[in-house]
């Protein structure tokens, strides 16, 4: 039997349902007070391309720079392809994201992987021989 997923106690046919004032009552303080001050200029910019996307008039992937947008139910089922500094990470929203931050699921910083020190890293490279 499969466990139906669920954000407090509400299905993704029920949240995409809800208003924003309804949404705001279920997540977290910072990000009820975040929502509740409005919507930047850049995540307005954010919310109009789903919006659009939603209706079907959108075709292009998603893409935003606008790392702090909280994750609300319209963006629910779409990909959002979420700049890391570099590159975009295509992110599919889920249920299970929501009153999160988008900048959450883009990691900006990637594992340090060292090998040998290079010519002039240290003193003593500078005896090896370079051939």
């Amino acid at each position: 039997m499969v466990k139906e997923i669920t954000f407090k106690g509400k299905t993704e046919q029920e949240m995409i349902k809800l208003s924003l004032d309804e949404f705001i009552k279920l997540i977290p303080a910072r990000q009820r007070r975040s929502l509740k001050k409005g919507f930047t200029d850049n995540q307005k910019r954010l919310m109009l391309k789903v919006r659009k996307t939603r209706e079907g008039k959108y075709k292009k992937p998603i893409k935003t720079h606008c790392r702090d947008a909280i994750i609300v139910p319209e963006m629910l089922g779409l990909k959002i392809h979420i700049h890391n500094g570099r590159t975009y990470n295509p992110v599919e929203i889920q249920l299970e994201m929501l009153g999160h931050y988008l900048g959450e699921f883009a990691v900006t910083r990637t594992s340090v992987k060292h090998s040998a020190p290079g010519i002039g890293a240290t003193r003593s490279s500078a005896a090896v021989s370079v051939k």
